[in-house]
């Protein structure tokens, strides 16, 4: 009976049927799908602005930083031409330090050999003081101090008195000499400075040097110096021979004046 039912259904009535079901939902499914693409080309539109929007951002950043280092490397290139200057000023100002110290330890240098100049010309001015002072009443001639004693004495101890005062008794070395001591003597018999008695006829002078050349008395029949042994040391003339012009030697245990000479500088 089922069969008999659905078997009478008119077919094109369900044909029908399903076209006006199909005719029913066809707007509606239409109208979705218009959203869709609309919602698909604003999404499409979006992303194209962003791209944009970041494509701009890029290039703004990459003109930015190559805005930047163009800013830095010139910045660098500044600092890098303010420090060779700089460099080049500590090295003159360097320079110049070292030309201004070397010139202040030659200028210190100068200053130590004049205050050494200075001290050297006060100490032998003090001495010359002191010499001034200790030879009064002494003669002066030729940069020398000359005592004529009064008193008689002795070779050594004549040549003692003299020491004892930074003196010693005369050498005469030179016709120069020998003419200032026969002046001031006026012929009279003094001691001087020469003696042979540590090798008998080898006449020495106190300073030790050899007598080369003396001013020894000689006439017709005298020849000084002729003692011998007896005989070691030297006087200027003697009275008792008055035609005798020179030295004659002498006993040195004998009493006689002296000459004391000492120089400026002892």
């Amino acid at each position: 009976m089922s069969e008999s039912i659905y078997g009478n259904v008119n077919p094109d009535i369900t044909w029908d049927m399903d076209r006006r079901t199909k005719a029913n939902h066809t707007p509606q499914q239409t109208g979705s799908d218009s959203v869709q693409i609309r919602s698909s080309r604003a999404a499409a539109v979006c992303l194209l602005l962003l791209c944009v929007f970041l494509l701009t951002a890029v290039i703004v950043l990459c003109i930015h930083v190559h805005t930047k280092n163009t800013n830095h490397r010139e910045e660098t290139h500044k600092l890098l031409t303010k420090i060779n200057n700089l460099t080049e000023q500590s090295d003159l100002l360097l320079t110049k330090y070292i030309n201004m110290t070397n010139e202040r330890n030659g200028l210190l240098i100068k200053n130590d050999n004049l205050t050494k100049q200075r001290d050297q010309f006060n100490q032998e001015r003090n001495k010359l003081q002191k010499i001034l002072n200790e030879t009064d009443g002494w003669l002066h001639s030729n940069f020398s101090f000359y005592f004529m004693s009064s008193m008689k004495k002795s070779w050594n101890e004549s040549r003692r008195y003299c020491t004892e005062r930074g003196a010693d008794l005369i050498i005469i070395n030179s016709r120069e000499k020998q003419d200032f001591v026969t002046k001031i003597t006026d012929k009279r018999e003094f001691w001087i400075g020469v003696t042979d008695i540590v090798e008998e006829g080898r006449w020495k002078w106190v300073d030790g040097t050899s007598v080369t050349s003396g001013f020894w008395a000689s006439s017709e029949h005298i020849r000084e110096p002729n003692g011998g042994r007896l005989e070691n040391c030297a006087v200027t003339y003697l009275k008792k021979n008055p035609e005798l012009i020179g030295w004659i030697d002498v006993n040195c245990n004998g009493a006689y004046q002296w000459i004391c000479e000492k120089g400026f500088w002892p």
